[in-house]
């Protein structure tokens, strides 16, 4: 009978100990399943927030930007902007309130695809190139200098420009088309289907060449100027900017104000050559139309070297920054704007990642 007795009772606890360990890698499933979810979640959460505050950042600035892509591409020979305030009301007089909103929405829709790409690419560029960083040096506590992290913005910026070039392509063609022009792109859709029948493939990465070598200075310096004065102010705390390691609002915007503003002006030049190249083989611009409606001689470049050189030689050196002053006007509004429509976006969807993580 005691015989009896144990067996049951081994074979209770042994059940006990399989439903257990099979409760514990249902768990562990489980976990497994809900890690990733919410790991996409809060990523989607975070791009969402990033999209939201680029496209009201950009909606807010969007009659500076369409100025500065006139200037650039502004035939000598047919000036009709002198400068932001007469820009400005020459859109305003000649096209009205749409003119100086034309090519937002194409500047907006690749937004989103834009910030994802850049920040999941710096992320992971600056994860890659710290490791490297800490197994060539020997210490497992390094942290990233500003050049490398220069570097990891220059990777960003290269990858995430090569994949929306050809809506930041058409968009300069829609921002430089007037009501004046004998041909008119209908959206966004219409103008890459349109350039991809007439024109060819390629011809939706004209400017690809000067684009990637000033996204290097561009992205690259906005990330490290950034990331680095925040590093700074942290482990400084000068003037009693930082309490507890925490940089106030007004602080970052400082900081992303002075990034973006280091970053265009270093790499302004090749923005002016990449807008000029994109429109080679269109002869209905902004820039080759007269005031009566007649065309000029299109722009026509045989590469960026030759851009330059046409550029400086008929125009002279400060050509290659045509369109700068609203460039910068729109810079620290345009950060501004972004960072604090951020912050909102992100408090409202209860995203917990920081934008500098």
């Amino acid at each position: 009978m005691a015989s009896e007795d144990v067996k049951p009772s081994e074979s209770a606890v042994s059940t006990i100990v399989n439903l257990a360990e099979e409760a514990k890698l249902a768990r562990a499933r489980e976990g497994v399943v809900k890690a990733p979810s919410y790991a996409l979640l809060s990523i989607c959460k975070s791009l969402v927030a990033g999209g939201v505050a680029g496209g009201v950042s950009r909606t807010a600035v969007a009659p500076l930007e369409r100025l500065k892509i006139l200037l650039q591409v502004q035939n000598h020979q047919n000036v009709k902007y002198n400068g932001t305030v007469q820009g400005l009301k020459y859109i305003w007089r000649t096209e009205g309130l749409r003119g100086l909103f034309k090519g937002n929405g194409t500047n907006c829709a690749r937004i989103i695809p834009n910030s994802a790409v850049k920040f999941f690419s710096y992320e992971q560029a600056s994860k890659a190139i710290l490791l490297i960083y800490q197994q060539q040096t020997g210490n497992e506590d390094a942290q990233l200098t500003p050049l490398l992290r220069l570097g990891a913005g220059a990777c960003a910026g290269i990858i995430a420009m090569s994949a929306t070039y050809p809506m930041d392509m058409v968009r300069g063609r829609l921002t430089v088309q007037t009501e004046k022009s004998p041909y008119q792109y209908r959206g966004m859709f219409h103008a890459l289907s349109t350039v991809l029948r007439e024109e060819g493939p390629r011809a939706l990465y004209k400017g690809w060449l000067p684009s990637v070598i000033g996204v290097i200075p561009y992205v690259g310096l906005n990330f490290a100027v950034y990331e680095s004065l925040k590093d700074w102010l942290i482990k400084s705390r000068p003037f009693g900017l930082v309490e507890d390691a925490e940089l106030s609002m007004v602080t970052r915007l400082a900081c992303g104000a002075a990034a973006g503003t280091v970053g265009q002006t270093v790499a302004y030049p090749l923005d002016v050559i990449r807008r000029r190249m994109q429109m080679v083989g269109w002869n209905n611009a902004a820039s080759v139309i007269t005031g009566d409606g007649r065309s000029k001689a299109p722009l026509q470049y045989s590469g960026m070297i030759d851009a330059f050189r046409q550029t400086v030689r008929h125009e002279g050196f400060r050509a290659l920054y045509k369109g700068l002053v609203p460039n910068s006007v729109k810079v620290v509004p345009s950060i501004a704007i972004a960072f604090v429509t951020y912050e909102q976006v992100k408090e409202i969807l209860g995203v917990e990642i920081r934008i500098s993580d």
